[in-house]
């Protein structure tokens, strides 16, 4: 199921940051995936429902080019994906393996997949680019897919980047990376994440008018009500 557009329009206005944040208070720490980096800079940010694909380590009687016309394949898998999803892909870090290139990307974009996720890297760079599908990935690599792993399944947990990843998270992206909001949780970092973000930008304020650190960040009982004092009056 997608999220609610409205979802949608309040977690592109939190960073990754402020997500890490919240959650950690929450006594959640391992929620930022490793190895997920913009492909080019300046992508926006993304939010959208996990969709989650795992490879395993290539085993020379299923990594083969003829396994691409599988049942059970990347190409399937993309097939299944639902408009406004983010796939996020378990590549177990390997990085002389791409595992996707220009043509699965621009097929992804077509569906109107939100962005793409990985630990892994990608290859075709120039197509990938010139597809317009927002890629968070480790790199770039020329050798397929099936040179270093081996493509098992959709839709099942997964790890990406060390962090634990199921179908109907919540996955946001931006410069800093990839962030998950485990399903459990979004409602409460509805809440809460934009109180953050406000609260920040109240304190990046008194810092550029001159306040101390101390009792600033985090804030005091007297930082507190002169906060809520400013609330009160927007």
């Amino acid at each position: 199921m997608a999220l609610d557009p409205k979802t949608v329009d309040i977690l592109k206005g939190v960073s990754t940051a402020t997500l890490t944040t919240v959650l950690l208070k929450k006594g959640l720490r391992n929620v930022w995936m490793r190895g997920t980096r913009p492909i080019r800079p300046g992508q926006p940010r993304m939010v959208g429902e996990a969709f989650t694909l795992r490879f395993v380590p290539a085993r020379e009687d299923l990594a083969t080019p003829a396994s691409w016309a599988s049942p059970i394949s990347t190409r399937a898998a993309i097939e299944a994906m639902p408009e406004g999803c983010i796939a996020v892909a378990d590549a177990m870090g390997v990085l002389d393996a791409g595992i996707f290139g220009d043509i699965l990307c621009a097929r992804m974009a077509k569906r109107g997949v939100a962005a793409l996720v990985t630990d892994g890297v990608m290859r075709d760079a120039v197509g990938v680019l010139g597809t317009g599908l927002p890629v968070w990935c480790d790199g770039i690599a020329a050798p397929p897919s099936v040179a270093g792993l081996t493509f098992v399944g959709w839709q099942e947990p997964i790890a990406c980047g060390g962090v634990a990843v199921f179908p109907g998270d919540t996955v946001v992206v931006d410069e800093d990376g990839a962030v998950l909001i485990p399903a459990a949780y979004l409602d409460a970092v509805l809440v809460e994440a934009p109180e953050q973000e406000q609260m920040e930008a109240w304190i990046m304020t008194e810092v550029d008018r001159g306040v101390e650190l101390p009792g600033l960040y985090p804030m005091n009982d007297a930082t507190k009500t002169r906060y809520q004092a400013w609330k009160d009056a927007q």
